[in-house]
């Protein structure tokens, strides 16, 4: 589900662009951040907590928690809910702590 009109905010929609998630193709809009593109497309669970395995979904948007921490092109602990969307980007679900690069 995405916001369609909106009584302050303009939505710009251009040509839409794709990603992956977990192997699976997730379209978004331009601008459009990772979490947003997520949650449009049914995904409520962006991972896990690191010591109870707890799910975990979008939560501040705003990138001050650690909710929507996910791997983004083999890079993990990327806050998606400020992270642009990019053409062919690779995103996945995060388990537990992120590896040190």
């Amino acid at each position: 589900m995405r916001i369609e009109e909106h009584p302050v905010l303009d939505f710009e929609r251009g040509e839409k662009i794709s990603f992956f998630f977990n192997e699976q193709e997730i379209e978004a809009y331009p601008n459009e951040t990772i979490a947003a593109a997520l949650h449009a497309a049914g995904v409520r669970k962006l991972g896990e907590s690191p010591e109870l395995h707890r799910p975990r979904g979008l939560f501040c948007a705003i990138g001050n928690c650690s909710s929507c921490f996910m791997i983004v092109d083999d890079e993990p602990n990327i806050r998606v809910c400020v992270i642009k969307a990019k053409p062919g980007m690779r995103v996945k679900e995060q388990k537990g702590k992120g590896a040190l690069l």
